[in-house]
């Protein structure tokens, strides 16, 4: 594994983004500034238009409007899809979902091993150089999945495939990292075990986590956007927006939130 942060680069840059679907505005003035230095939290609740603003990070959609706008990664406005995903790992349950139902009898390794093609599982016409087969196990190693590298992804736990999941992107030494609902379908304890891991990888790698559940932002978590009615509500330094006043006027309740051992915990008044 590379060490990476180690030059300060822009990885998002959107001044002025508004998305219509028909006559329905999503996304209403989305200015983001993300910095490699930088480690992030979306923060909203369901229909407050997380899951559009991921669709823009990774160019599935567009701003369809007529105002000016800026959208910029890693300082470009245009990309191949295939060569941003190799420098923006992706992470999402619905790719989770495409390998579990997919690709049942893809093997750890080999679902690793399928981010250099792009695919999901890997095929007969696929080959693989021993440079690419050592890499792949040098990340089955760093993700703690080395012993279960011939499992099938039909017998993983949510835990394991999802550890897999993101070594298919790791196998790029993508520049940022983005992390869609991360812990669902976890347990209690799988689900700390994978917030570790994450923490260990915000060491190396910028994360951006796109959630509705507080107790994912870990203490690596350096900046907050917050998320409401398709517009960001507030964004800055995590310690700034992070209050109960904040949370309380996103999710629409009375909350408090607590903090304790660096974990954030929201109880209702």
């Amino acid at each position: 594994m590379e060490e990476q942060k180690t030059k300060k680069q822009c990885i998002i840059d959107f001044e002025n983004i508004y998305v219509n679907y028909g006559m329905t505005t999503v996304l209403k003035n989305i200015n983001l500034k993300i910095n490699s230095d930088e480690n992030w939290a979306i923060l909203g609740p369901n229909g407050s238009g997380k899951s559009t603003l991921l669709k823009l990070f990774s160019h599935d959609i567009y701003p369809n409007t007529e105002y000016d706008f800026k959208k910029e990664i890693f300082g470009k406005d245009r990309w191949d899809i295939f060569e941003l995903r190799k420098q923006l790992g992706i992470v999402t349950n619905e790719l989770h979902n495409r390998f579990l139902y997919n690709a049942p009898a893809a093997t750890t390794l080999q679902i690793v091993l399928s981010g250099y093609e792009g695919s999901v599982g890997v095929f007969s016409h696929h080959k693989f150089s021993e440079e690419q087969y050592k890499e792949a196990k040098d990340v089955l190693e760093y993700l703690g999945i080395a012993e279960i590298k011939d499992k099938k992804s039909a017998h993983m736990s949510t835990g394991q495939l999802r550890r897999c999941i993101i070594g298919r992107s790791l196998i790029h030494s993508p520049k940022a990292f983005i992390l869609d609902e991360p812990t669902t379908g976890l347990d209690i304890k799988s689900k700390q075990s994978f917030l570790n891991l994450i923490q260990k990888i915000a060491k190396k790698i910028p994360i951006i986590l796109i959630t509705h559940d507080i107790t994912e932002i870990f203490p690596e978590i350096t900046h907050v956007a917050l998320m409401s009615n398709g517009m960001i509500y507030k964004q800055g330094k995590k310690e700034d927006i992070l209050t109960s006043e904040n949370l309380s006027d996103i999710f629409e309740t009375e909350l408090k939130l607590y903090k304790e051992d660096k974990k954030y915990y929201l109880k209702n008044l």
